[in-house]
């Protein structure tokens, strides 16, 4: 089992200030099209193919992998991920909180295992590290924010 977090400051200083509004809106907006937000060439396909009331499933190439996930939205507040199809298996949370200073703070968390791969083997060590390292979601909650930032000033909403 894969267990992974990382939680960043919506507004550390020297950046233009998102409210928890605009905040909730870039992870919306990742949530419906992750082509907007991941380095160019990374994420190929992505689309919703199913939408409800309570939940929308999304359909997406990543990194050459095919993956399907139903994303629900607790407004404001939660994404969560669950992966329906591809590698991985679990769910996939982005949380917008407040913390003890009345900070926004962003926070990724995710339970997870491979599919078709042993619990606590070399694949799932493997992805556990690269979940924990610098270029994980730390480094992805930061251009999340960064890409919501440059999509704001562009007048997207």
């Amino acid at each position: 089992m894969i267990y992974s977090t990382a939680t960043v400051p919506v507004n550390p200083k020297g950046e233009p200030v998102l409210t928890r509004v605009q905040a909730w809106e870039g992870l919306v907006l990742k949530a419906r099209d992750a082509r907007l937000f991941l380095p160019p060439g990374l994420c190929t396909r992505c689309e919703v193919v199913e939408e409800s009331a309570t939940h929308f499933v999304r359909e997406a190439t990543i990194g050459g992998t095919d993956l399907r996930e139903i994303i629900t939205l607790e407004t404001g507040n939660k994404v969560t991920f669950f992966q329906a199809a591809g590698p991985r298996e679990g769910a996939i949370v982005n949380e917008l909180f407040e913390d003890e200073a009345g900070a926004l703070q962003l926070r990724f968390y995710c339970y997870l295992g491979l599919r078709g791969k042993a619990p606590g083997g070399p694949e799932e060590q493997a992805e556990q590290a690269q979940f924990d390292s610098d270029k994980g979601y730390r480094a992805a909650l930061l251009s999340t924010l960064k890409r919501t930032r440059e999509l704001l000033a562009r007048g997207h909403s």
